[in-house]
């Protein structure tokens, strides 16, 4: 794992960083326009998670994408201070109960000022490819409880469908 140094907050990289990128690119889904679909997942997440905020996001070079938002009007944000780029690390769900109790986050800017950020629950969104290209995470103020196996398998679930929606439209349109 390489750490890129960008602004004042430096973050992790997947070692297939060159490949994951180019297959986010091959999807051609980064600036794609607002689809009803996802921001009614994202919707559904925050309700059954019991969480203020749910995202559905891609991950470039240096940007974090949202192409679907609950309880934020946030649509973009630097990679630098992105936790779902963390994500792109894992194979499975990266959890994390406090950030301001771990080491990776507890000096990063959204933890330490608005929109103070404790809970991070991030499933990796894949490409047709299998590559990891982005997350569906689900965020909260407040510090929370491990995730249960059920919660888990449902994060995973709303990022696999998530995934299906991007891709089924693209084929739709001809893309």
């Amino acid at each position: 794992m390489n750490l890129e140094n960008s602004d004042s907050y430096p973050f992790p990289l997947p070692e297939d960083e060159a490949v994951r990128l180019a297959a986010l690119r091959s999807c051609r889904v980064l600036d794609m326009p607002p689809q009803k679909s996802l921001r009614t997942l994202t919707a559904l997440a925050s309700s059954v998670f019991n969480v203020p905020v749910a995202l559905l996001s891609l991950i470039d070079a240096r940007r974090q994408t949202m192409l679907a938002t609950h309880g934020t009007d946030v649509t973009e944000m630097p990679r630098s201070t992105s936790f779902c780029t963390h994500a792109l690390l894992q194979d499975d769900i990266l959890f994390i109960p406090d950030a301001s109790q771990d080491h990776r986050f507890s000096g990063n800017p959204l933890v330490t000022a608005q929109p103070h950020i404790r809970f991070y629950a991030g499933a990796p969104l894949l490409g047709p490819s299998g590559h990891k290209i982005g997350t569906f995470c689900l965020i909260d103020h407040l510090a929370r409880a491990e995730l249960t196996p059920r919660e888990r398998r449902m994060l995973k679930d709303f990022a696999s469908i998530s995934a299906e929606i991007i891709f089924e439209s693209r084929q739709v349109a001809g893309l």
